[in-house]
């Protein structure tokens, strides 16, 4: 019923009242949800401030392309070369220039 909510208060009423019930039952397990809940409370309520404007898409994509890119740097011998091919990647930034040309 909580992701039903539409707006931000009535979400954060519904949460609040649902952390508060669950901390009276004492129930073990569902006590440390509604606390990992409380401590993240903010960035759950986001969710009904953006008005479901955004996706979890964009951020799934990124994963796999850094995923994908960090797959490719395998053979490099240190992180800031993975970290240089990440920044290639992702900014489309041109190749650095060398003291030699090699052709």
């Amino acid at each position: 019923m909580f992701w039903e909510y539409v707006s931000p208060y009535w979400a954060e009423v519904f949460l609040d009242r649902w952390c508060t019930r669950v901390m009276i039952s004492k129930i073990e397990p569902m006590e440390k949800v509604a606390k990992t809940l409380r401590n993240h409370r903010e960035l759950i309520l986001n969710r009904f401030l953006a008005k479901k404007q955004f996706s979890s898409g964009v951020v799934e994509g990124l994963n796999t392309k850094v995923k994908l890119t960090i797959r490719k740097s395998y053979g490099f011998r240190t992180f800031k070369a993975a970290e240089i091919a990440l920044y290639h990647t992702f900014g489309k930034l041109p190749e650095p220039q060398l003291t030699r040309r090699f052709y």
